[in-house]
This record gives structure tokens, sequence and C-alpha cells, in this order.
């Protein structure tokens, strides 16, 4: 990057461009959430279960970000694997209120963390405890405790509740990632 484009980013008259990826089981909140980021006047009122995998925009914090809002149903799960290394960072939605299947989520987060693409680069993570409006949903430190998340050592991440409906939670937990891929990218130049 040349001292001119530089000064541009620095000014914040050029956003960089970031992909991240949002993953999480089936029927988490992952489409609801990217579809709450979207301006108001695109929101879609009918959310349908992703199959394969959707793409959408947003901005925050001077990124640009392209997110790839994987499907969570067990037979795609394989191809979270194929977007790893190209990923900035990584947003892990799920379900507090479904108790059943967090020792499966559980497995998916070991996983995506014991994937060489993901163990060997410190590429932020953020989990959303979703669904916290439901009665009896596990709370954000419930959820942390379930999924392990205190054994995380050498990976900057945050665990964020939201109800992907309200938007409640969610720029605290986009605002967060934004920080974190930018301090991220700044390590990498070093």
């Amino acid at each position: 990057m040349g001292l001119l484009d530089a000064f541009i980013e620095w000014l914040g008259l050029r956003r960089r461009e970031v992909s991240v990826l949002v993953v999480g089981l089936d029927n988490s909140g992952k489409t609801s959430l990217l579809n709450f980021l979207r301006p108001r006047e695109a929101r879609s009122s009918d959310i349908a279960p992703t199959i394969g995998f959707n793409v959408e925009h947003f901005s925050c914090k001077g990124l640009s970000f392209t997110a790839f809002d994987m499907s969570g149903q067990s037979r795609y799960r394989t191809l979270w694997g194929n977007y790893y290394r190209t990923t900035n960072g990584i947003i892990f939605v799920i379900d507090s209120s479904d108790k059943a299947r967090i020792l499966i989520a559980r497995e998916e987060v070991q996983q995506l963390l014991a994937h060489p693409d993901i163990s060997s680069r410190n590429i932020p993570i953020l989990f959303f405890a979703n669904k916290m409006d439901i009665r009896d949903a596990l709370s954000d430190v419930g959820v942390s405790s379930a999924l392990g998340l205190d054994g995380i050592v050498n990976k900057s991440w945050h665990i964020c509740s939201s109800n992907a409906l309200t938007g409640d939670g969610i720029a605290d937990g986009i605002g967060w990632l934004s920080s974190a891929i930018k301090t991220s990218i700044e390590q990498a130049r070093r």
C-alpha cells in the first residue's frame, strides 16, 4: 500500500474490505441476525432457512463487511472449512434456548478451533448467545460455560447476548468484532 492509500484510509475516506463467516447450527438465527444489519427498508419479513450459503454486506467502524451466512444443517457444516483460509473473522451464533443441542454446538466450536486454517491464525471470533428473549434460555455466561469458551487462549473472542429479531446486542457485538479485526490486521502487518 502506498503512502497516499494509507493516508486516505487513515482519514476514513475508504473502507477496508473484510470477510467474515457467520456459522452455527441450523435455526440459531444467523440469517435473522444478518437481516437485521440490512437497512430498514431492505429487511425481509420472511426468513427462510439457508441452504448452502448466502452473502450479505454491511459496514461498521470503517470496515466494509462481506458476510458469508453458512448453512448450519449437519450435511452442510463440512463446507465451512472451505472459507476459513480467507476469513478475517467469525461470527458463531448459538440458540441459547436450545439446550438439547448445545453439546453439538460445542463440538462444532471445537472442530472449528482445531482446523489448521483457524488454529494457526489469530482470527477474532464473536459468539452471539441468541434468542435471549425465550423463557429459560441460557445466559451468555451459561452459553460460554456450556461451549467451553474459557479454554480459548490463542484467539480474541467475545460473547454477546442477542435477539436477532429486535436487534438487541447486535450493534455491541459487531462493534467489538470490527475493533478486533482492525487490531488483527494491524498485528499481521508488523
